[in-house]
């Protein structure tokens, strides 16, 4: 892939990190729950990890006119001490404005992974395919904990309104 290929994708991956900042700072700051709103504040946190990662990795390219080798940050499961409690499933019904973030949460890390994962079969180089699988598998996990979230909540839909076929 050109050197300007590489850094329109890059604008375009800033953006993207941008935006889920902006949606996931907006959430934390909306909500009463307490640890929704620690889940929001920690996936915007690394939005902007991501944001100042591709942000030096578009200065280093336009100084360079390509990718070096790349010092990826190793990728902390920030969400591996989350449970699903009871307190937070309640705190989430159907009709919320949290159930409706999650939804459009989810909408946007799979958006994410698909982009970043097509940008990463794109590329020529291996740094850019590193690069953008990295990526790939880091939105994974915010969006594996999103899907678990929207799950439970369903379930205690279900629950609640006697839905289960037994």
């Amino acid at each position: 892939m050109d050197t300007n290929k590489s850094l329109e994708i890059l604008k375009m991956a800033i953006l993207m990190e941008r935006k889920g900042y902006a949606f996931y700072s907006q959430v934390a700051k909306s909500t009463q729950s307490q640890e929704i709103r620690q889940i929001f504040e920690t996936m915007a946190k690394e939005e902007v990890l991501h944001e100042k990662f591709l942000s030096d990795t578009f200065k280093a390219i336009q100084k360079e006119n390509k990718i070096s080798s790349l010092a990826l940050p190793k990728q902390e499961d920030a969400f591996s001490g989350l449970i699903l409690t009871d307190k937070l499933k309640k705190e989430i019904n159907a009709a919320s404005y949290e159930a409706a973030a999650i939804s459009a949460a989810i909408d946007m890390e799979s958006n994410a992974i698909k982009v970043y994962a097509e940008f990463a079969e794109k590329s020529e180089s291996k740094e850019e395919k590193e690069l953008f699988m990295w990526l790939s598998n880091w939105e994974r996990s915010h969006y594996a904990i999103l899907l678990e979230m929207d799950k439970e909540l369903k379930e205690a839909i279900w629950y609640d309104n006697q839905f289960w076929p037994f």
